[in-house]
């Protein structure tokens, strides 16, 4: 244990600390959250647009999220159920990426993108609106009036936040499948779509690929700002 935290720079570590500490915290924790609710539910979308047809989606208080698509395949189907605890560790993976190569602007651009696109085309509902302006609204504040390296310590935090929160989400999913399997969501519908792989599977390998996606992020990203 030592000798892994040693490689962790004291910096990005109190980042982390601090991004778990941030989520508990009510009302302002599942603000912050709603940041990995939206790439969450992107993901959906974009799966779900390259065979079928995205309605709208739902953003909530409580951090929640829904996606309303059509598609037309059984294939669109399971790929778009996929899609949502896959995207958002990816996400936490790539913007580590991002930050430990110091391609800040690279992820600035993305994270603003995941705003406008939810903004104009997808998200309807009072609260999802609001979250989207005022948040993005806060970014853009923060990019044009902070010094670059508050903006740098902005980004940290909001990768942090995703990478803590794809990781307590598919822990969530996977301990939903194990005790109220119809509760389940996304492992749930791949259930039904497989119908011979359980939901209790899925819910261990959204789970596994979190912690994975999470480790390499680390790797490549914060382990290299403690260099």
């Amino acid at each position: 244990m030592k000798a892994f935290t040693d490689k962790i720079s004291g910096k990005s570590f109190l980042f982390l600390i601090l991004a778990v500490i941030l989520t508990q915290i009510p009302i302002l924790g599942s603000y912050v959250s709603v940041i990995n609710t939206v790439i969450h539910e992107s993901g959906h979308a974009f799966i779900a647009l390259l065979g079928g047809d995205v309605e709208r989606i739902s953003l909530f208080m409580n951090t929640e999220g829904v996606t309303y698509s059509r598609q037309s395949t059984w294939a669109g189907s399971f790929f778009t159920s996929m899609a949502g605890y896959v995207f958002s560790s990816f996400m936490a993976f790539l913007s580590f990426l991002l930050i430990g190569k110091k391609q800040y602007k690279i992820l600035i651009v993305i994270l603003l993108g995941f705003i406008v696109l939810n903004l104009v085309f997808w998200v309807r509902n009072i609260y999802g609106l609001f979250w989207l302006i005022s948040f993005g609204a806060a970014f853009l504040f923060l990019l044009a009036k902070g010094s670059q390296s508050f903006v740098n310590n902005v980004l940290l935090l909001i990768a942090s936040v995703l990478l803590v929160d794809s990781v307590k989400s598919a822990f969530d999913i996977m301990y939903i499948s194990l005790i109220t399997p119809k509760s389940a969501g996304d492992a749930a519908n791949l259930a039904i779509l497989t119908g011979i792989i359980p939901v209790q599977v899925w819910g261990i390998l959204f789970f596994i690929q979190a912690i994975w996606f999470s480790y390499i992020g680390l790797k490549k990203g914060i382990f290299k700002l403690g260099k």
